[in-house]
Order: structure tokens, then C-alpha cells, then sequence
């Protein structure tokens, strides 16, 4: 099994910065893939960026958060952060941590509420 803990969020004006935290316990050494995803009220719940946890570090974002967000992390504290830039009132969500382990099962967060004011 693995556990997820989130932090951050909050609220933030346009053009403002905020950074989440995703902090893993559990069977660690199974992760594959660790990201977010949100989900605005009414629409369904899209991926914004991931990362894998192995020594690649490839990482995938969604075009609309391009060249804003950037998603880490640190192995050492079994932990994924996401530092989100040029916030846009578009990006107001609750945004989920997930982590896809021994590949087949997939682990959530509690989500974390973004809200971006104009």
C-alpha cells in the first residue's frame, strides 16, 4: 500500500505563485510514477503533470500549464512537489496527488483546493 499526504494550496491573485507538496509512505520502493491531477466543480478530473520515479526523472505536463508549473521531487524525503507559476484564474481546482505503484494500482491524496483570484 501506499499512502499520500498533500499540503499547500490556498489562495492566491492572478499572476501569483503557489507550490504543493505530496509526501509518500508506505510501500515506496513500488512507486513508478508520482503526479497531480484537478478537477474544477462540474468538469471531469484531468492530469496536470507527472513525474517517474526512477533514475530518468522524465516528466509530463498538460499543455495548459506549459512553461509554468514545474513538478520534482526529492527522493530523499519521498516527496513530489509541483511550484506553480503566472497562476491564472483558469487553474482554480482541487488538485490530487496520485502515484501509480507496482504499476497496476494507483493511490490518491486527499486533494488540496487552488483558488485563483482575477
Amino acid at each position: 500500500q501506499v499512502q499520500l499526504v498533500e499540503s499547500g494550496g490556498g489562495l492566491v491573485q492572478a499572476g501569483g505563485s503557489l507550490r504543493l507538496s505530496c509526501a509518500a509512505s508506505g510501500s515506496i520502493d513500488s512507486i513508478n510514477v508520482m503526479g497531480w491531477y484537478r478537477q474544477a466543480p462540474g468538469k471531469q478530473r484531468d492530469l496536470v503533470a507527472f513525474i517517474a520515479i526512477t533514475s530518468s526523472g522524465s516528466t509530463k505536463y498538460a499543455d495548459s500549464v506549459k512553461g509554468r508549473f514545474t513538478i520534482s521531487r526529492d527522493n530523499a524525503k519521498n516527496t513530489v512537489l509541483l511550484q506553480m507559476n503566472n497562476l491564472k484564474p483558469e487553474d482554480t481546482a482541487v488538485y490530487y496527488c496520485y502515484a501509480n505503484w507496482r504499476t497496476v494500482f494507483t493511490s490518491w491524496g486527499q486533494g488540496t483546493q487552488v483558488t485563483v483570484s482575477s
